[in-house]
């Protein structure tokens, strides 16, 4: 019987590194992207064959910004991935995108070679908060994009947004929400993440104009009641979908389906074996040339690791853990292993018990790591 897997493909190129960004990714030549295209299509040729039993449900490319590739390189991607795995005929094919980055060529390429879900990074509507974040495009190049990507003929499509940042007030956040809920059609996803200042990044050498923990607080909180009058749901602490148009990818990930990445840097989780990718540009492109696999980290997951990552993983979407699968899948009720736990975080009012579930209430989404940390950390 063929199981179920999701691929993650890694772009690593970007036309200029964001100021909070800490994903491995920067700007690079054209012969640097024609030469990590052939190494990756590669990567995907030699690992294939150790993934026969599996059929693939989900495909993400992310980045970097995958967008900045020419078309023929994500058509020549595309190609040897369908050339490769079996994909079912209901895969999700999802790409990120700048809108700084995309013509009607690209969106028509994208769409031909079988894409079918992008997402476009917009992050504010507000020209003066893009460029605070060293983003390269502005609000009308996104609504370009946007329009690009609709006449192409995509329907499912997401925007990325961001709370938190340099420059924002409440009022430009609300802005932003109803700019985009003023296209059309509507976007049926929308992730709404708030900004974290990440070691290694410029923001994180810069004083920042940010807005108070109060006011976080209230974009935090205008982002769910906007968002679900128009009609969204949601179903994971920073997403929000219409019916039925949830991220396949991303919910196979909290649910710890198996994930495969490919790619420099890429992360995988197979039969419980956690194992990532050189993230040397030079040696990965160096070890797949001389035909060997670029992996180069191996974990083998514990029993506690597993029940850990169920937990706070789980935990992030709406619709919490199931105390049934929990047992199914480690022969030990949750309530047993997880007692003190639990019952800490009921006592709090951080989770709530519903029926088989345990889930987040309002509370608990507002200070979710405190609640994660409880089971990372404690058994």
């Amino acid at each position: 019987m063929e199981q179920n897997l999701s691929l993650y493909l890694h772009i690593p190129f970007c036309v200029r590194k964001c100021l909070y960004c800490d994903f491995l990714s920067g700007p690079q030549s054209a012969d640097m992207q024609e030469q990590y295209v052939e190494a990756l299509c590669r990567e995907i040729q030699e690992t294939s064959p150790e993934y026969r039993e599996y059929q693939v449900v989900s495909v993400f490319i992310g980045g970097g910004t995958p967008s900045v590739l020419l078309p023929e390189q994500t058509i020549r991607i595309m190609e040897t991935l369908k050339s490769c795995f079996i994909l079912t005929n209901t895969c999700e094919i999802s790409m990120e995108m700048n809108p700084g980055t995309v013509t009607p060529e690209k969106m028509n390429a994208y769409r031909a070679c079988g894409i079918n879900r992008i997402s476009i990074g917009l992050q504010s509507a507000n020209d003066g908060e893009l460029k605070a974040l060293g983003r390269i495009h502005t609000c009308a190049d996104f609504l370009k994009a946007y329009e690009m990507a609709v006449e192409a003929g995509f329907t499912n499509i997401n925007v990325d947004l961001m709370s938190a940042i340099p420059e924002q007030t409440l009022k430009s956040y609300q802005e932003t929400l109803q700019k985009v809920l003023a296209l059309q059609p509507q976007p049926v996803h929308i992730s709404a993440y708030s900004l974290i200042v990440e070691e290694g990044t410029p923001f994180y050498e810069q004083e920042l104009n940010l807005p108070d923990e109060e006011t976080e607080r209230r974009m935090y909180e205008i982002t769910d009641d906007i968002l679900r009058k128009a009609g969204y749901h949601r179903y994971e602490i920073s997403n929000y979908a219409k019916a039925g148009k949830e991220c396949d990818h991303n919910k196979k990930y909290w649910k710890r389906f198996p994930y495969l990445g490919l790619g420099l840097g890429a992360s995988s989780c197979m039969e419980n074996v956690r194992f990532s990718n050189e993230r040397n540009f030079k040696t990965y492109g160096q070890k797949i040339k001389n035909g060997k696999l670029p992996v180069v980290e191996k974990e083998e997951l514990t029993k506690e690791d597993c029940m850990a990552e169920f937990m706070y993983l789980g935990l992030r979407m709406m619709e919490g853990v199931s105390k049934k699968m929990f047992y199914q899948n480690f022969l030990v009720p949750m309530e047993t292993y997880y007692q003190s736990s639990l019952e800490k975080c009921i006592r709090e009012g951080l989770i709530k018990e519903n029926g088989d579930r345990y889930c987040l209430t309002d509370f608990g989404i507002d200070v979710s790591n405190r609640v994660f940390a409880e089971f990372i950390y404690q058994g």
